[in-house]
């Protein structure tokens, strides 16, 4: 694009427009589904921590059993929020995982299982014998029919700094593509599998055995939730491979794009954190990025996921 201004000969040397979608101007940053109204909580407080996505709650003790009403509210919240931060708990791994059963089944999963009992993973970069889940914009365990509902996970030890973790609000960013490129996806479905995700941690002796008990699925582009009928975007560079019915040179750009979007700013929260502090995701709605920046210091996490329901 080159512009021109009349009078003395003045040219503004060519403008390159970006095409990659990470600026779009102004963004629609929606935290409700539309048409739902704000309503107070009545039995905790809640502190925002960004626009869309992310709220601190106040005055609830996780180690009690959650009462009807209380886990309604709390629902509610991470329906609202995607993911909730609850400071300095302090949970041994049974009460970490009788928190998360009030939320469904919990799921096991053989190549991470690592902690104390099957449905417990533990991250320890120290620990020479497990890798290191980081660095990578995902959603869990998308290579299975019916992936993760969300996921409680806990930090027990925590650096001097960094070691932060990321969530990006994929409804937010389903708003914000372009009309035709929601045109383009709508109906599209995706091939999830779990071997691009995990050939970087493991080698093949440890990816055969699995390869019949997870077979590539296939998924949704766009993903509706079952709670609040919000449309999202539900593909990841983890395990997301390939677009069916599409070229894969097309496909490949497309999903590049669409990849992308969780990268932008507006649509994320970052959660620093604390010895004893949990956080809860909704993992249908959100991916998430645990940033490896503290080098040789260690970082300590437990986290239980609850099963989910196959993506319509």
């Amino acid at each position: 694009m080159t512009v021109t201004h009349a009078g003395p000969a003045t040219v503004l040397r060519e403008a390159r427009i970006p095409q990659d979608g990470m600026y779009e101007g102004r963004r629609t940053l929606r935290r409700l589904p539309e048409g739902r109204e704000e309503r107070p909580y009545e039995r905790f407080g809640v502190v925002p921590q960004a626009r869309t996505i992310g709220a601190e709650i106040k005055g609830v003790d996780l180690a009690r059993p959650l009462g009807t009403e209380l886990r309604e509210e709390l629902n509610r919240a991470l329906l609202e929020w995607k993911v909730l931060f609850f400071r300095a708990q302090h949970l041994t791994s049974d009460q970490q995982r009788a928190f998360a059963g009030h939320w469904g089944e919990l799921e096991t999963n053989p190549l991470l299982a690592t902690g104390s009992t099957e449905d417990v993973v533990r991250f320890d970069k120290r620990d020479s014998a497990a890798p290191t889940y980081e660095n990578v914009w995902h959603a869990d365990v998308t290579f299975r029919e019916r992936p993760a509902l969300g996921a409680v996970l806990q930090v027990r030890e925590v650096p001097p700094f960094g070691g932060d973790t990321m969530w990006a609000d994929m409804a937010a960013a389903y708003d914000d593509l372009p009309q035709e490129v929601k045109d383009r996806i709508e109906g599209a479905r995706a091939v999830h599998d779990f071997i691009p995700g995990f050939a970087r941690f493991y080698g093949p002796e440890r990816l055969i055995p699995h390869q019949d008990r997870f077979p590539p699925v296939e998924h949704p582009v766009v993903r509706t939730h079952p709670e609040t009928g919000r449309r999202m975007l539900f593909v990841n560079t983890s395990f997301t491979t390939h677009i069916t019915e599409m070229a894969r040179d097309e496909s490949d750009r497309l999903l590049r794009y669409l990849f992308q979007q969780a990268h932008v700013p507006e649509f994320q929260v970052r959660f620093r954190w604390q010895p004893g502090d949990i956080a809860f995701w909704d993992n249908r709605a959100t991916q998430h990025y645990a940033v490896n920046d503290y080098g040789s210091e260690r970082r300590v996490a437990e986290r239980v996921a609850i099963a989910g329901d196959r993506p319509c």
